[in-house]
């Protein structure tokens, strides 16, 4: 059985990409494996144990590097919306960076982090996850036919919100309710819905084909 390991910003960010994972490989042979933040710790999404300051101290870490003993790849996700906070402005002189460039820059950061040998090493079991602007912004082709609003990666919390508002249930997003955002991403566990949509918004595309460029396989590709 093939193992992910998720080193995320924080829960509902496991969650979603989870939901993804399992519409991508169509496949209940796949093990997913939270490392941070850990279920224990944040299984409410209320401690101090998210946040993109903990996603680049674990992959300083050891338990990063040990992990790679027991798992077979590990995706690293994290917002830009606040990229400057880690050092990585969102423009230059030429004016602003589309999210390609930006997830460049951002995978450029993680590599020096990591350290450039260890990453040389262990490049393809690494998978990357930058949502530009966040994660909120890979749930709009489920829920808009406009594909401008598809492929936003500005204030997509707040454009997802005014769909979700139009909804029986009322889900917010912006509460980082688990059950919500397992609700809402939901609908990507299907293959051919994920399949549909993927490439309707930049950076969720990006992480599909990084995905498809490791060319894993764990099994046919049948319904389940």
């Amino acid at each position: 059985m093939i193992s992910l390991g998720l080193v995320t910003e924080g829960l509902t960010d496991q969650i979603v990409i989870e939901n993804i994972l399992a519409g991508y490989f169509n496949s209940p042979d796949v093990e997913i494996r939270p490392l941070q933040p850990e279920r224990d710790k944040d299984n409410e999404n209320k401690s101090t144990y998210g946040g993109w300051t903990l996603v680049f101290k674990y992959c300083k870490s050891r338990d990063f590097q040990e992990a790679f003993q027991l798992i077979d790849y590990i995706i690293i996700q994290i917002d830009t919306d606040v990229s400057e906070d880690y050092n990585i402005p969102k423009q230059d002189e030429n004016g602003e960076f589309t999210p390609q460039q930006l997830i460049e820059k951002v995978i450029e950061k993680f590599r020096g982090a990591i350290g450039d040998d260890f990453y040389s090493k262990y490049q393809q079991k690494i998978i990357f996850a930058i949502s530009v602007h966040s994660i909120e912004c890979w749930l709009l082709p489920l829920y808009y036919t406009d594909k401008k609003k598809k492929s936003k990666f500005k204030n997509c919390l707040d454009t997802l919100n005014l769909q979700l508002a139009k909804k029986t249930d009322k889900m917010d997003a912006k509460a980082k309710n688990p059950e919500d955002y397992r609700k809402i991403s939901k609908p990507y566990r299907q293959h051919k819905v994920l399949m549909k949509h993927y490439a309707e918004n930049p950076s969720l595309k990006f992480f599909l084909e990084e995905i498809q460029s490791r060319d894993i396989k764990i099994g046919d590709e049948e319904d389940w």
